[in-house]
């Protein structure tokens, strides 16, 4: 198999199904039910990272800071300049000028050519910042055609926009919805400034939403997909969420994300300072499952910086700061691209070859004595894994891991752990190892291309079995599930 082009991301989809059994990893079993896509939708998104889980195994993003006005405050967010030390939504090292920015994205375009997709998402609202937004995607537009320009927003002034947006081919927007009953929503907005004018609590959430809702329902008319975010907060909106998802999908979202609230004091926001915590895993997933029935659910999204670069899930924002990027002459190159792109799209076709093949040897467990494909249990695993929809990181190297849900049916990417690195300097700390092996207690088993022996015994001693290999996720996945039956009907 030809290896996948270097510097390329993770996680996956498989086909979906819809089941009602709960499996042996405590979560519901419903799957995501995604309507299926035809050739031209499926053209739109096929190299959007943030709209096609298999296009986030190989294609990069970027963001780029040039809004930094804000119209409505949230109780999670916390707008933080100068930060390198933070990933999270929000935060950026500087801010940059338009013509910065476009300076900037052909340089990286140059030096990432798998990089597809331009994004604006602050670190305010590139709605309020309208000249700067729309003169970044005017130069970038002009200078490098083939990449793929969308925003993120509030949606407060959205209705305003729409036109425009069409006008410059910005295909993709993402909405932040977190309610749709200001009842909720004003314990999550204190205030928001609408036409020269701040609404306070409930009347300012009301026109919240009334714009969300008018802005949602003009994409759709101007056929432009959209992408609704929601931060589940416990005790707050978490029982909510599920009408927002109902809503959002009859006005015409093509994917909901839920994301899980990132809350500490040191990052200064209103719900980190009054102790406001954020769902665990299982909860989250628990919440994305009852959702994705009634639309596609994103799962692989790691709430990025608003000037982030690189694949999701890494971050290599400080690699071309001003400073840095300032001084380097752009390469970009559309023919280059082009091939790079080529040699990724022949990777991506022989992988789904080697799924094809795995979703035979899931199958073949019906073999043993398996009651039916729908009722086999289910488990989860994590994997370490750098790109390309293989496992082919080192344990101690992962930041993070993909954690997939497997039974007789498929190898389903469900969400992700981050982690802190096992191997420092060399050595490995036992409070690190400690903190991994929380973090997948709820795994059968990790992946990885390689392991040491000390991580591997105490991983051994928690009920997690360490699997070495280098190979498509899903096929090592769907072997060691083969196995882990014949396992349990040994005992």
């Amino acid at each position: 198999m030809t290896p996948p082009p270097t510097g390329l991301l993770t996680p996956t989809a498989a086909p979906a199904k819809t089941k009602t059994k709960s499996g042996s990893c405590g979560c519901s079993s419903k799957t995501d039910a995604a309507p299926s896509l035809d050739e031209k939708m499926k053209a739109r998104i096929e190299k959007h990272p943030c709209y096609s889980e298999e296009a986030h195994h190989h294609y990069a993003r970027m963001h780029v800071a040039v809004a930094p006005a804000c119209n409505i405050q949230c109780n999670y967010c916390n707008r933080k300049y100068d930060c390198a030390n933070e990933s999270r939504p929000g935060v950026v090292s500087e801010l940059l000028t338009p013509e910065e920015a476009a300076h900037k994205v052909l340089v990286i375009a140059g030096k990432i050519p798998q990089m597809t997709v331009l994004g604006i998402a602050g670190p305010g609202d590139p709605l309020a910042n309208p000249e700067k937004t729309f003169r970044t995607f005017e130069l970038i537009a002009d200078k490098a055609p083939d990449i793929k320009l969308c925003l993120s927003t509030n949606g407060l002034m959205l209705p305003d926009y729409v036109d425009r947006i069409k006008q410059l081919n910005v295909d993709h927007v993402t909405i932040t919805i977190n309610m749709v009953d200001p009842k909720v929503g004003e314990k999550i907005y204190p205030w928001v400034h609408y036409r020269r004018k701040r609404y306070r609590g409930i009347e300012g959430v009301k026109i919240l939403h009334e714009r969300q809702m008018e802005g949602l329902q003009a994409l759709r008319e101007a056929d432009i997909l959209c992408k609704v975010n929601s931060v589940m907060i416990p005790g707050v909106n978490d029982e909510h969420l599920a009408e927002v998802d109902e809503v959002i999908r009859a006005n015409g979202a093509f994917l909901h994300n839920i994301m899980p609230l990132i809350s500490a004091p040191e990052h200064g926001t209103h719900f980190g300072l009054t102790g406001q915590r954020g769902p665990t895993p299982k909860e989250l997933k628990s919440l994305q499952d009852k959702c994705s029935g009634n639309m596609k659910m994103m799962r692989h999204c790691r709430q990025c910086r608003a000037d982030a670069v690189g694949l999701l899930g890494e971050d290599r924002s400080q690699e071309f700061t001003k400073e840095k990027f300032m001084e380097m002459t752009p390469e970009y190159n559309l023919e280059t691209r082009q091939e790079v792109h080529a040699g990724i799209e022949k990777s991506k076709a022989e992988i789904k070859a080697v799924k094809e093949k795995a979703v035979e040897t899931l199958h073949a467990v019906e073999t043993l004595h398996v009651t039916s494909l729908q009722d086999s249990p289910k488990i989860l695993v994590a994997v370490a894994t750098k790109g390309g929809g293989l496992v082919n990181q080192h344990f101690g190297h992962a930041k993070e891991f993909q954690v997939f849900e497997v039974d007789a049916n498929e190898a389903k990417f469900v969400g992700h752990r981050k982690i802190d690195h096992y191997c420092q300097s060399g050595y490995g700390e036992e409070a690190t190892l400690d903190h991994i092996i929380k973090a997948i207690a709820d795994c059968k088993a990790v992946l990885v291309s390689k392991i040491g022996h000390c991580p591997q015994e105490e991983l051994q001693k928690a009920g997690i079995q360490a699997v070495e290999a280098y190979d498509v996720i899903e096929k090592v996945a769907s072997e060691f599930y083969a196995q882990y039956l014949q396992n349990q009907q040994g005992e």
